[in-house]
């Protein structure tokens, strides 16, 4: 019998990259998945070899679980995580946690109350790329940081929103910060923190100014698909974020990072810059392992592979996860600010 009984809510393209994880782990076996879509869970029980349900409840109570995997839409993750919450059943749970800070603190509550384990998922923090940069802030080679900046210039067609979920601020949350950029902004957020002395549970942002708009869709869409921001870190380091679905033909994320002592960027899969006042010996293999057309080929496929193991080793060892609760917070406090701040039209503390 596997170490860890999975049941996933919610069928759609999330759950199957969850499914291409799990597929690769010993000790993991999806013993059941519900939907609302009679059709498409069926399918999806067909293709993964376990046991399709319509109502999740009814799933925790018939397949009696370990670990429940959320992979419905944005707004739609509290209800099965209290549901599981209630069960005793560990919740792993699809970005964001929810689509507000008060939503996911009841999230919290109810885990902490009966004694489940409760994670995220942020997969960017696993690339390779990213993590090289961070230690590297942890180390201080920037010295004091100037900028933190993360941007996402990408392109969705009408037919992306047009009768979706993902046009529905009550369900999404709101667009491109949201639904796109949230992965960017937890992992810049992630970065930057790596040289603060903070609490666990404190944001690395503490303000934001914002502005957002709709440019390249229909006036009345419903969520911005473009986006700026100024953040201002908890030590003076100061940052831009941009996200953005309305520049075609899209472009790639990138991340910047410069301080007195050093700069950094990753574009895309490449890091495009790595210099320092004082070098190491291992600067250039840095430089030669993420660039060129092999850049990003070492990556776990999934990306979302390594947040699934660590989960499942957490839950099974009773270690700290990573991207618990409160962590996986954080980067929704921050989006959630941005959204308050381009609505007042003045700047937002990050709470």
């Amino acid at each position: 019998m596997p170490t860890h009984r999975i049941a996933v809510v919610g069928v759609g393209s999330a759950a199957g990259t969850h499914m291409r994880a799990y597929e690769q782990l010993d000790d993991a076996a999806v013993v059941a998945c519900a939907g609302r879509d009679d059709g498409r869970v069926r399918s999806f029980a067909d293709e993964h070899d376990c046991d399709p349900y319509l109502d999740v409840s009814a799933m925790l109570d018939s397949a009696e679980p370990d670990v429940l995997d959320i992979c419905t839409p944005s707004g739609a993750h509290l209800d099965p995580a209290l549901a599981a919450a209630d069960r005793g059943v560990d919740v792993f749970c699809e970005k964001p946690l929810e689509i507000t800070t008060e939503r996911i603190d009841r999230m919290v509550d109810a885990a902490e109350a009966a004694g489940i384990r409760l994670g995220g998922v942020f997969q960017r923090r696993y690339k390779p790329i990213v993590r090289t940069v961070r230690e590297a802030v942890a180390e201080g080679r920037f010295g004091s940081l100037a900028v933190a900046n993360a941007a996402l210039p990408w392109w969705r067609d009408d037919g992306y929103y047009d009768g979706t979920w993902q046009a529905d601020p009550a369900v999404a949350g709101g667009g491109a910060v949201m639904s796109q950029a949230i992965h960017s902004v937890d992992a810049i957020q992630w970065i930057a923190g790596a040289g603060m002395d903070l609490d666990p549970d404190e944001n690395p942002v503490a303000e934001v100014s914002a502005f957002t708009g709709v440019r390249g869709h229909d006036a009345d869409l419903g969520v911005e698909d473009a986006a700026v921001a100024t953040l201002r870190y908890r030590d003076g380091t100061l940052g831009q974020l941009l996200a953005t679905t309305a520049t075609y033909p899209g472009g790639e994320i990138r991340y910047e990072l410069g301080g007195r002592d050093g700069s950094a960027e990753i574009r895309g899969e490449e890091l495009t810059t790595w210099a320092f006042r004082e070098g190491r010996d291992g600067d250039p293999a840095v430089r030669e392992r993420f660039s060129g057309p092999d850049a990003g080929a070492d990556e776990p496929n999934p990306l979302e592979l390594p947040n699934v193991r660590e989960f499942l080793d957490a839950r099974e060892s009773g270690e700290p996860f990573m991207l618990d609760g409160p962590e996986a917070r954080k980067a929704v406090a921050i989006v959630e600010a941005i959204y308050e701040s381009a609505e007042r039209g003045e700047p937002v503390a990050v709470e």
